[in-house]
């Protein structure tokens, strides 16, 4: 009689745990050398993640959302104030990231579609996270209306803190400002 082996389960948060400590050591992700540090195939590994680009998009979702917890934290006042003071947190954490400014150096292609496309869901997630930064912030309006301007929101801070990816030199937060201010109600 034939017996299959029963596939390996990785659980998604060990999964994430172990690619973003990879990732924080690396300034990449290595998938043959992510697999051999989890002790588990490659196959196995891409079974779990998708693609490199999905985990990629987990990782840096996953810190993502950490810096917006800690700008959240610091954020004072209310309305635009507060969305601004929020955002220029956010972009000094992101843009102080060493990591992220090395991989996006080595691999700017892969930083563009991760974090700029719908390849992953890393910009659909931040627009969801913009939208609700505006409402904790006493933004109001129409959702609708409100989401479009996250849309928008996130696309100029995209310009910010990824300039380098876009092909431009630095954006400075200042710069911005006034157009970012423009789009809350």
């Amino acid at each position: 009689m034939f017996v299959v082996p029963a596939r390996r389960v990785i659980d998604s948060e060990v999964l994430l745990r172990s690619a973003a400590m990879h990732y924080l050591k690396h300034s990449t992700i290595d998938m043959d050398l992510l697999a051999s540090e989890m002790s588990i195939s490659r196959a196995t590994l891409y079974r779990a993640a998708g693609s490199r680009d999905a985990l990629f998009g987990e990782v840096f979702w996953a810190i993502g959302r950490i810096f917006l917890a800690e700008a959240g934290g610091e954020a004072i006042g209310t309305g635009a104030d507060r969305v601004l003071f929020l955002s220029r947190a956010f972009a000094e954490m992101v843009t102080g990231a060493h990591q992220l400014r090395q991989f996006v150096a080595a691999e700017p292609q892969t930083a563009a579609r991760v974090l700029l496309t719908t390849a992953t869901d890393v910009h659909h997630r931040a627009v969801d996270a913009q939208l609700g930064i505006f409402l904790e912030s006493g933004i109001t309006g129409d959702v609708e209306e409100l989401r479009l301007r996250s849309f928008l929101y996130v696309r100029l801070m995209e310009s910010v803190v990824y300039s380098s990816v876009l092909g431009v030199p630095e954006v400075n937060f200042d710069l911005a400002e006034p157009a970012l201010r423009a789009l809350l109600p």
